[in-house]
């Protein structure tokens, strides 16, 4: 009998060190589930893709419409370190690192990471979080396991408020101190765009050349949920082509069609403008409304989102050959 009750016991503590496992990846789920946004089906993926010339690994300027940084490129064809591009921009990215890797968090990172590790596997193993450190009596290394978990909890959220805060990521960026947008032209009046940065451009940037931003807007839209390669050829970039066939690919292998209507342009910002050799280029903040639904292909049925229109702020960049037309160059998601 004692042996059977042995067995019992040692069964009910690694059940409840399971559970306790469980319970610590769920605490450190949450907040990164949280920080991480739903992926949106509309032209772009919801993603940030493209190039900005020598300044792709550069954030652009903040604006009024969007006050706090662009996403840095899931996908570009421009390599890190090739000629032209900012380097100190490109090491700042790298040395960002994760949640225990930013900076001042070396040491801290590992030894976290150790004790952590080794208290998962401590839980799992049926011997409490500290088990794998020589263990602990019970109710020291229950207060330990708690405490340890609230940590770990704070400075998870705490990480994940600092990534979320609006704020201008270079020191440098022409918006740190900009006040409200100037206005001219008619724009900058809550419709259209206007110029959010004090700081005048390099490039001239005017009302023909806003015109032209929100049209491409539009009909990038259109002729994405027409499904219009063809059409997109025209609108953008090969480059960005590219990431669009591919999208476009992908719904048609999940049986899926995208559709975005009523694209309305309800703020826009010049974060910035300039010229490279024969090349414009100028990124834009814009605040857009719009409706986005996912379908079934072939039978109309709705599989994501809705006819109730949504808002996104998204940073567009647009380039030209001098001369030529403005195409879509790259698609940024604003944190």
């Amino acid at each position: 009998m004692a042996g059977i009750e042995e067995k019992d016991m040692n069964f009910s503590q690694r059940t409840r060190g399971v559970f306790r496992a469980i319970a610590v990846v769920v605490s450190l789920a949450v907040p990164l589930a949280m920080a991480i946004s739903s992926a949106d089906a509309r032209v772009g993926g919801g993603g940030s893709s493209g190039s900005r010339g020598s300044r792709t690994f550069s954030a652009p300027p903040s604006t009024t419409t969007a006050p706090g940084t662009a996403q840095p490129m899931n996908r570009t064809f421009t390599q890190p370190g090739s000629p032209g591009m900012a380097g100190p921009a490109a090491a700042g990215a790298a040395a960002k690192g994760g949640f225990f890797n930013r900076p001042g968090m070396g040491m801290l990172g590992g030894l976290a990471a150790g004790f952590l590790g080794a208290g998962l596997l401590g839980m799992l193993f049926g011997g409490g979080m500290f088990s794998g450190l020589g263990g602990l009596s019970s109710i020291f290394g229950l207060i330990l396991q708690i405490g340890l978990i609230l940590i770990v909890v704070k400075l998870a959220m705490s990480w994940w408020q600092r990534r979320h805060t609006p704020a201008n990521a270079y020191a440098s960026g022409p918006a740190a101190n900009a006040g409200p947008p100037q206005t001219g032209g008619g724009f900058g009046s809550g419709m259209g765009f206007g110029l959010g940065s004090s700081q005048p451009a390099p490039l001239e940037i005017g009302p023909s050349d806003y015109d032209a931003f929100e049209r491409l807007l539009g009909e990038t839209q259109a002729a994405w949920s027409n499904e219009d390669v063809a059409k997109l050829h025209t609108l953008a970039t090969p480059e960005m082509v590219s990431y669009f066939t591919k999208d476009l690919e992908k719904n048609k292998a999940n049986n899926d069609i995208n559709k975005v209507s009523d694209v309305k342009l309800l703020q826009g910002d010049l974060s910035e403008a300039w010229r490279e050799g024969e090349t414009d280029y100028a990124t834009v903040a814009m605040r857009i409304s719009l409706v986005d639904k996912t379908l079934e292909r072939g039978t109309n049925r709705l599989v994501d989102g809705g006819d109730t229109p949504v808002e996104v702020t998204e940073v567009w960049t647009f380039a030209r050959q001098r001369g030529g037309n403005w195409e879509v160059s790259a698609i940024q998601q604003s944190s």
